[in-house]
């Protein structure tokens, strides 16, 4: 594909150089470090992924680390990052980094694609950042830039726009640094090319911006309306035992969430009260029987796909013996030595300042 415009590129990176935003992974050409920064980036803000990604690098500072890392560890050093599968694939790439690839990262973009968890996106952020290779990278914060840029008037939710805009960019990258074109496209969207309000009046590039020369930026990208966000009402119980422990369960690797621990519970289904549900759910999930004391609190949390309102309620065990192995008593104060999703941590602070 002929280049039109290249002017706009020197103007990019002359602001990138001069203006970028000072990140822990950009002092670093280490592919693995890069690859975890990638991966925590992935739906997660910066400012939230910066002291994880310092403090996981310092627990797993090599592939090997990562490898034979802990189940219980590595979860609990991604505790509070969310889409939690991010962490169990790293760790599955990882075993095959050790085993297909002599324990190095890969250096290319297609071999770097055959590893777990890596798709288009990462891939095109590691082999451009860490070995220079020239693939543009396309996420959201590029696709906004650029539909806006190039007036472009097609639904961004259509996964074939992200492969047009790909090979749309691909002259451009060839011609410069693949690193820094890659960093400034993506650093322009983070911080000038905002989804609201953008500020066009600072970007480098507005001069050759169709939505600036135009004034589309409110109408582009065109995004259809995205579905309904389903609502659960779930309600979990903190059992307390004789010994006064308290009964928690891990998820399977399976299921949202998996390897995590969490207090026993389910879903509140029609009709049902809130006691109801959770003699059902316990009797269900753990074969126990409880008496429910009372209530503890009510967590509202979103997820990508749907919210949740847990009710989580005090219970004293009565009879029965757990009927699967997934399930540990242990004391309260041990809690926070264990991997929660975030509702379950409100729950987990609001029963420790009650004690």
């Amino acid at each position: 594909m002929a280049i039109k415009n290249k002017k706009w590129i020197n103007s990019l990176i002359t602001w990138y150089n001069q203006y970028h935003r000072d990140l822990p992974w950009r002092h670093t050409s280490n592919p693995y470090h890069i690859w975890i920064s990638e991966v925590m980036l992935q739906q997660t803000q910066v400012a939230t992924v910066i002291p994880y990604y310092e403090r996981f690098t310092s627990l797993f500072p090599s592939v090997v680390d990562l490898a034979h890392a802990d189940d219980d560890q590595l979860m609990k050093a991604w505790e509070g990052l969310g889409y939690y599968s991010r962490a169990r694939n790293l760790k599955k790439a990882a075993n095959q980094i050790l085993n297909q690839f002599n324990g190095k990262v890969p250096t290319t973009y297609s071999e770097l694609l055959s590893l777990t968890g890596i798709g288009p996106y990462i891939g095109a952020a590691i082999a451009s950042i860490a070995f220079g290779e020239p693939i543009p990278v396309v996420d959201g914060n590029v696709l906004r830039v650029f539909t806006r840029f190039w007036g472009i008037h097609t639904d961004i939710r259509q996964e074939a726009l992200k492969e047009n805009l790909r090979d749309k960019l691909m002259p451009y990258i060839c011609t410069v640094d693949p690193n820094t074109f890659n960093q400034s496209i993506m650093e322009l969207g983070a911080t000038m090319c905002t989804p609201k309000q953008p500020n066009c009046h600072s970007c480098p590039i507005a001069s050759h911006c169709y939505a600036n020369k135009h004034s589309k930026q409110a109408i582009l990208p065109i995004k259809s309306p995205a579905k309904k966000t389903p609502h659960y009402d779930i309600v979990i119980g903190i059992i307390a035992n004789k010994k006064n422990k308290l009964l928690i369960t891990r998820r399977s690797e399976k299921q949202m969430l998996g390897g995590l621990w969490e207090f026993p519970g389910g879903k509140i289904e029609i009709n049902e009260t809130h006691e109801q549900a959770l003699l059902r759910e316990i009797k269900e999930e753990t074969g126990l029987h409880i008496f429910v004391n009372a209530h503890l609190i009510t967590v509202k949390h979103a997820y990508s796909h749907f919210k949740i309102t847990l009710h989580a309620y005090l219970c004293t065990f009565i009879s029965g013996r757990v009927i699967a192995n997934v399930f540990q008593w242990i004391d309260a104060h041990n809690l926070t030595d264990f991997a929660f999703p975030t509702a379950n941590r409100k729950v987990i602070q609001a029963l420790l300042k009650k004690k």
